[in-house]
């Protein structure tokens, strides 16, 4: 089973990097960030299983961060806080957070709480995928795809053909359109018949793909939507012929 991967967000070095060893070494993966601006580029890049944010970072706190996260976002989100009054936790679930934890705390409390959110998250994510059915062509954000040549041409001439993997979730992107797709979904649908597909090798074919379908100016319309999936955003036109 993949790792779940924990982004810990913390301004305190002290306690962020031991917090984070501790982390690993009970299994999880954790990528750390001391500051709002620094989550804000993580999760830009990459999705993570659950949240744990600070409610005091140097450059914002973590009721408005977890209500930002919030409206875009369904990543489990866990606040940190020296504060233990009853207003403050009830201000943080308010806010859409789904757990809080005061400090001090131990390290094992938070592990277990973490294994939860992450458990409960799953258990409301769909597992069941629909098959795709591949159209002879596809006409989509100036590219034309054939899926049968694995080959993609741009409106300006250019063509570029695609591997294995990549034909693959490219096909599952077209069935769906403007559908955003859990990666269980997609890693039952892109892996290889022979072997199992792991979460990070998705997210590595995801950022190829991304590349491929990138218009001169470095417009892609295939895009990551926070605790979610993936989204190819743009109308897609099945055709008859290719």
């Amino acid at each position: 089973m993949t790792a779940i991967h924990v982004l810990l967000v913390d301004d305190h070095r002290k306690l962020r990097e031991p917090l984070a060893i501790y982390l690993r070494r009970q299994g999880l993966e954790a990528t750390t960030a001391a500051d709002a601006t620094r989550m804000k580029a993580l999760l830009a890049q990459q999705r993570f299983d659950v949240i744990v944010l600070d409610v005091m970072l140097p450059d914002g706190d973590g009721f408005s961060l977890c209500r930002e996260l919030r409206q875009r976002d369904t990543t489990p989100v866990m606040l940190l806080t020296a504060r233990g009054e009853v207003d403050d936790r009830v201000l943080g679930l308010e806010q859409g957070a789904d757990d809080y934890l005061t400090k001090p705390f131990e390290p094992r409390e938070l592990v277990a709480r973490i294994r939860t959110l992450h458990r409960r998250y799953q258990a409301t994510t769909p597992t069941v995928a629909v098959e795709p059915t591949p159209a002879a062509a596809y006409r989509f954000a100036d590219w034309h795809y054939i899926p049968l040549t694995q080959c993609l041409r741009h409106a300006d001439g250019s063509t570029r053909r695609l591997g294995q993997a990549e034909a693959r979730l490219l096909l599952a992107f077209l069935c769906q359109p403007r559908t955003v797709l859990h990666r269980d979904l997609l890693l039952h649908q892109v892996r290889p018949p022979d072997r199992a597909l792991e979460d990070r090798s998705l997210d590595r074919q995801v950022s190829r793909l991304r590349l491929r379908l990138a218009d001169p100016a470095g417009e892609s319309p295939l895009r990551t939507v926070w605790g979610r999936g993936y989204l190819l955003d743009c109308p897609v036109e099945a055709l008859d012929g290719p």
